[in-house]
């Protein structure tokens, strides 16, 4: 079989071997993912469905198998979170505002493709991306911890009850702020607060303070808080299924890997759990039939509770651009091909704003599911369909089955993702790596645990950019001395006249002139002494110059005008030449005639404006 309606059918046997076998190791994932994000399984599995269907039929690279990957879950917990705080803790007012997050996400990736962004993605330093890897490893181990050991903070009395008073502040806040919506004078009204006071129940206090007490237990630094009290209040059938699901996951691949161990491990042991009617905790019940689009998403828009998420849905775009296209790269060195960046960015997009109107969390290119499938036989985009169409028959076949897992094995395998995840080449090498480095990475990873990981993010880019800058502009500036030409001299500068060594001044700038290295340049005009009444600054080298220099070279020549110097420009590129064109530093400051295309005309120049200089030169 060949192409059809621009298909490619020639390996349609491996694509659906690959596909079904890409599917299957997605499956325990994808509802791992979505019990961590806050959101059930459900969301994890219609995030695998939607995103591996519409970014193979859409994507750019062939091979490519996509779905919910630990960076995108551990991003997408955070605005979950902060959302579902937002709306009182209830999950159907919060659900319209997190999907048109992940929704925003999806049209920016898109917008990245369109224009032509993805081969810019490789740029991010590599400190940056191993700080955050590690970083999303540290949290899906350390908050997983709390399941797998039958820990659930909201269930926690003695803990709830801390949060009381509190609860009782906020609600009474919420009933202050209502009077205000409605003009009432509180002051002047204080029976109405009484009357509305009287009317909070015990329930609506303990349901405050049960998102209270979340909140707290919530992300790496509340764990560590609460991990006392759950330690005193272990659930041992909870630990035991957690500990059994990782045994089982590291010691089957020693037997083989050609089975996902993942996979096996969640068969078994919730075949155990299941078997022996253990009193497990189950995840929560997956809807049967087919996934229906939340049109609340459009109903219910409202622009003013998504503006503060803007940044996070950008940083959720970036992250799903660089998992994506990292795997392309990963997938290209396997099969030989060429990947399209932009098609890529656009077809993830696409899949995760449909897998948005479905309530799917959002998901990336994922680099074990790639690499199975390519094992597999995939080679088409067909494999990537058929990986989400499995996952879509497996949810309509088996869901009422798949809501009988229990939580704690679904944290073991959690466990393991975030063991695996981590950069361990990047740690191993930090006694190694430069310091700046080092910090950009420590920095990135810190950050990320203890405070925001899309803060962290930024806050690296923004460090490891200027620690850039600084070496540019420190490797520019020694490469780019002010001297005497006998001091310094390039080959074709050693038979200039010694007698003109005081009266000609030379400046070779090596690199581009840019804001990173003005502060060397412009000091130019300083170091020059008053005898010399010519300088010369040769530009062969300069390919680039930005605004900054640009206005830096502007105000040395303007300096050195008004002192009565002599400038020349020498071999000056196209670039540079257009920008202070733009200003008219040519021809107002330094006009056409002393813009000379090499070295040999610059001695010509000289030798005719400086000729006494040179006759008294020829009578020594």
């Amino acid at each position: 079989m060949k192409k059809i309606f621009d298909f490619d059918f020639s390996h349609f046997k491996g694509d659906v071997f690959g596909g079904i076998t890409a599917g299957i190791v997605a499956l325990p994932l994808a509802l791992a993912f979505g019990v961590s994000s806050g959101l059930g399984p459900s969301a994890g599995l219609y995030g695998a469905i939607f995103v591996s269907f519409f970014a193979a039929l859409l994507g750019g690279t062939n091979t490519q198998i996509s779905g919910p990957t630990a960076p995108m879950t551990a991003v997408s917990m955070v605005v979950i979170a902060a959302i579902l705080a937002a709306s009182d803790g209830d999950i159907s007012k919060a659900l319209p505002s997190i999907m048109t997050v992940f929704l925003l996400a999806g049209l920016l990736q898109i917008g990245l493709g369109v224009i032509g962004l993805g081969k810019y993605i490789r740029y991010i330093p590599y400190p940056v991306v191993s700080g955050f890897m590690t970083a999303i490893g540290v949290i899906i181990l350390l908050t997983q911890i709390l399941p797998s050991v039958g820990y659930y903070p909201k269930e926690d009395v003695d803990f709830v009850n801390q949060f009381k008073p509190h609860a009782e502040e906020i609600i009474l806040d919420n009933i202050l702020r209502e009077e205000t919506e409605e003009d009432i004078l509180v002051l002047e009204d204080f029976r109405e607060t009484i009357k509305r006071a009287e009317h909070i129940t015990p329930e609506q206090i303990l349901k405050e303070s049960q998102i209270l007490a979340n909140e707290e237990a919530s992300g790496v630094i509340g764990t560590i808080k609460v991990l006392p009290r759950a330690l005193k209040n272990i659930n041992w059938l909870e630990l035991i299924l957690a500990l059994g699901t990782i045994l089982v996951i590291y010691g089957f691949k020693r037997i083989t890997t050609k089975i996902p161990s993942t996979l096996v491990a969640l068969f078994v042991m919730s075949a155990i759990a299941i078997g022996f009617d253990l009193n497990y905790r189950p995840i929560e019940e997956i809807p049967s039939g087919l996934p229906l689009p939340n049109l609340a998403i459009i109903t219910d828009f409202n622009l003013t509770s998504i503006i503060p998420y803007f940044f996070t849905a950008l940083t959720l775009a970036l992250l799903g651009a660089i998992d994506s296209l990292l795997t392309s790269v990963v997938a290209d060195n396997m099969t030989k091909t060429q990947h399209n960046p932009n098609k890529e960015l656009i077809g993830q997009g696409i899949g995760n704003s449909i897998g948005a109107f479905f309530g799917g969390i959002p998901g990336a290119g994922a680099t074990i599911r790639t690499v199975v499938n390519i094992k597999a036989g995939g080679k088409t985009r067909l494999s990537g369909m058929v990986s989400g169409v499995l996952l879509l028959v497996i949810l309509l076949a088996l869901g009422p089955v798949a809501s009988k897992i229990p939580v704690a094995v679904l944290s073991g395998i959690l466990i393991t993702v975030g063991i695996g995840v981590m950069d361990y080449k990047g740690l191993k090498a930090i006694p190694y790596m430069p310091r700046p480095e080092v910090l950009i990475m420590l920095v990135v990873l810190v950050l990320s645990c203890t405070w925001n990981l899309v803060y962290a993010v930024g806050v690296g880019l923004v460090i490891a950019s200027l620690m850039f800058m600084k070496q540019i502009g420190d490797l520019t500036g020694e490469r780019s001395n002010v001297t005497s030409l006998k001091e310094e001299a390039w080959a074709d500068e050693l038979d200039f006249p010694i007698s003109l060594k005081e009266k000609v001044f030379i400046k070779h700038i090596n690199g581009p002139l840019f804001f990173g290295s003005t502060s060397n340049f412009q000091q130019l005009a300083q170091q020059i002494p008053d005898s010399a009444t010519t300088i010369v600054i040769r530009m062969g080298k300069v390919p680039y110059m930005d605004q900054s220099g640009l206005y830096a070279m502007e105000d040395v020549l303007v300096d050195l005008v008004k002192n009565g110097k002599k400038v020349l420009l020498i071999n000056l590129l196209e670039q540079p030449k257009y920008m202070l064109e733009r200003i008219d530093v040519i021809p107002d400051l330094i006009p056409q005639k002393q813009i000379l295309p090499d070295f040999t005309d610059c001695i010509t120049w000289i030798k005719g404006h400086l000729e006494n200089d040179f006759k008294a030169q020829e009578k020594i």
